[in-house]
């Protein structure tokens, strides 16, 4: 369950932390490797999608009937999964022990027992309660269950990872003997993506003056991971926030993609935080809208199909001149496009290609003369996307990473008086996924890892 998605290259939609996972294994992401994705749009309900595609928005009364059909998605993902690799990772979903939800279970224990895989349960010590979180999850198992788990690994440790080797004592003692397989210190500024907004962490090591960039935490945020490029600039200090100091202070402001774009503009009006973007923009700060955001910066909204909300039209902020209409085709797919805009710092950049995505439901129209900077080379025909005022440093798409692209990240930033500290995005990335990879080997036991992987799991 996430509203971080990746799109795959041959097109369907998965969660980013599924296509994070393939990047680290030197894979390209499918479907298969997240058969289900669940989208959160409000308290209640979610759009579901199955193998890349979207199957509708339910209830979770009306999700959980339909299992069985659900289940033969993971499956088949699952067999095709194994009959090209050599070997497949596993990754349940919430917890391993959830009661109430085992008669309905399609993706913890259910896959394991499919399959017959050997299970590692993961403990995050830094939320609290790691024993309670390990014995506890392998003690409510059933006595078929528990011998698929072969090991326990103690994540996000802070201090001195040898202190806890009493802890380690108890866990293999009070669970008959199963082995720790790793107690893995706290890594800072590790570079990869969060995967979800419940964690959003920030890098460190910030320069005194480093200017202050605010992406609105909107309710319904989405692909959050947009900023990433942004957050490990060293002259920027990125905020995920809503509080009027920050909002008063930022250099520039960033309303990014969300998965429910109507309800998110009503919220932005009745909290009045709507007030004061429009009050900086006003002063002349730069606004950027990224695709849900993109929508909201516009001047209407049309929803007959009630994608999302029941509202089925609403005026937005008034920024760029576009009407919206939410349509129930959704457009999924990745991007390069070509710059063809000579409006301000644009000019500098024009006939570069940025490479991206697109997911939205929506189209969005302009008569503006600027209508910016984009051109599609994988469809020629395509209309242009988006749309900038003045000096183009306040834009609005629907590409989806933009900000992952060095050339435009560097213009973009020099034309709003910040100086870029020539981060090379994709080679930071590497680095970062090396350096993981590194913490691991060092903290784990990876020959016993190898070792419950060959054994498997005994009948």
């Amino acid at each position: 369950m996430s509203n971080n998605a990746a799109v795959c290259p041959n097109g369907g939609e998965i969660g980013r932390a599924q296509a994070v996972q393939a990047f680290a294994a030197g894979q390209l992401p499918t479907v298969d490797m997240n058969p289900i994705l669940l989208k959160p749009e409000a308290d209640m309900k979610s759009q579901v999608i199955v193998q890349g595609e979207v199957r509708g928005s339910y209830a979770g009364r009306d999700y959980y009937p339909q299992r069985q059909h659900l289940w033969k998605a993971v499956t088949q993902s699952l067999d095709r999964l194994r009959q090209a690799a050599d070997l497949v990772v596993i990754e349940g979903a919430g917890g391993i022990a959830e009661l109430n939800l085992m008669k309905s279970d399609i993706v913890n224990m259910a896959v394991a027992r499919y399959c017959a895989a050997p299970c590692l349960i993961v403990g995050d010590i830094d939320r609290g309660g790691i024993f309670a979180q390990l014995i506890g999850s392998w003690w409510l198992l059933e006595p078929a269950d528990k011998k698929h788990i072969r090991g326990f690994i103690v994540n996000k440790f802070r201090g001195d990872s040898a202190l806890f080797a009493d802890g380690v004592t108890e866990l293999q003692a009070r669970s008959g003997g199963i082995p720790v397989l790793g107690v893995v210190p706290y890594l800072k500024n590790h570079g990869i993506a969060d995967e979800d907004a419940a964690g959003f962490s920030g890098a460190e090591q910030k320069t005194k003056n480093a200017a202050k960039i605010v992406v609105i935490k909107l309710p319904h945020i989405s692909n959050f991971d947009d900023f990433d490029a942004l957050k490990y600039e060293k002259n920027v200090r990125l905020h995920f926030s809503v509080a009027d100091e920050d909002i008063r202070e930022a250099a520039a402001i960033i309303l990014p993609g969300t998965k429910n774009t109507i309800e998110d503009l009503m919220w932005l009006r009745e909290t009045r935080i709507a007030n004061s973007i429009l009050q900086k923009f006003k002063a002349g700060t730069p606004v950027v809208g990224i695709c849900g955001g993109y929508q909201i910066l516009g001047q209407t909204i049309e929803n007959p199909f009630h994608i999302e909300s029941e509202t089925e039209h609403c005026y937005g902020l008034g920024l760029f001149p576009i009407t919206t209409r939410l349509t129930q085709q959704k457009t999924v797919r990745q991007s390069k496009m070509k710059v063809v805009t000579e409006t301000g710092f644009w000019k500098r950049i024009q006939g570069e290609i940025l490479s991206g995505y697109e997911i939205h439901s929506g189209e969005s129209k302009t008569k503006m003369p600027s209508f910016i900077a984009h051109g599609s080379l994988n469809n020629p025909a395509a209309n242009l996307d988006g749309c900038c005022l003045k000096d183009g440093t306040t834009f609005g798409t629907y590409l989806h990473g933009i900000f992952n692209n060095d050339i435009f990240r560097d213009a973009w930033l020099e034309s709003i008086g910040i100086q870029p500290s020539g981060l090379r995005w994709q080679q930071f990335q590497d680095e970062s996924m090396d350096r993981w990879t590194d913490h691991l080997a060092r903290y784990m036991d990876m020959a016993q890892v190898e070792a419950i992987i060959e054994s498997g799991v005994e009948e």
